[in-house]
């Protein structure tokens, strides 16, 4: 066991979550509970139950900080780079690093919608709104590369994003499940393909 060390500028609660979502990321939001919580924590169970009063309540909580989390390592990384192609390419990579080295067993939101995608409820819908939002902020990348002339005007970005997902995703599958080392490559490639298709 180990005890959950809070940094300066950094409330319990927020730190609770990080390893929450670390958690989560590993074994799953079903398997995610207040007593193995408060194991890896080192904190009560009573404790934590003042915090969440419930499985689903922490699940949800537990999600919300996920993110916040990749809002702050994808989402503002990627707006912050130059409009156009570079923007696209900006959000692969700052994806890859969410995927491969923010949390110990990848992409939360990967893992929770396939969980999650046959069980309706709250935390089903809470990863509907996150995955909807991910795909509308592909769409909007997408849509900046058009206006900027790197792709051509009557590109359908719906489908592009559809695409853009599902190579990060296949990514997801080939490195966490099939142990691939040529996952990379592959995205990559991809990624260089799909944008070649797009350009203006």
């Amino acid at each position: 066991m180990r005890f959950l060390v809070v940094s300066k500028g950094q409330d319990t609660k927020t730190a609770i979550l990080d390893e929450a979502v670390g958690l989560a990321s590993r074994v799953g939001f079903n398997a995610l509970t207040i007593g193995q919580l408060a194991e890896s924590t080192g904190m009560s169970k009573s404790g934590l139950f003042a915090h969440f009063k419930s499985k689903e309540a922490l699940q949800l909580e537990t999600l919300e900080r996920g993110r916040e989390r990749f809002t702050d390592l994808v989402i503002r990384p990627t707006l912050a780079a130059p409009r156009g192609i570079a923007r696209v390419r900006a959000l692969t990579d700052n994806w890859l690093v969410w995927e491969t080295g923010a949390l110990q067993g990848g992409c939360v939101f990967v893992a929770g919608s396939i969980e999650f995608d046959d069980q309706p409820g709250a935390m089903r819908d809470a990863l509907v709104r996150n995955q909807r939002d991910w795909a509308e902020f592909i769409e909007t990348v997408a849509r900046t590369a058009v206006s900027e002339g790197d792709f051509h005007s009557d590109l359908d970005v719906e489908q592009f994003a559809f695409r853009l997902q599902g190579l990060l995703y296949a990514f997801h599958h080939m490195v966490r499940l099939l142990r691939d080392p040529k996952a990379p490559h592959h995205l990559r490639a991809g990624l260089d393909q799909l944008v070649e298709s797009a350009r203006a």
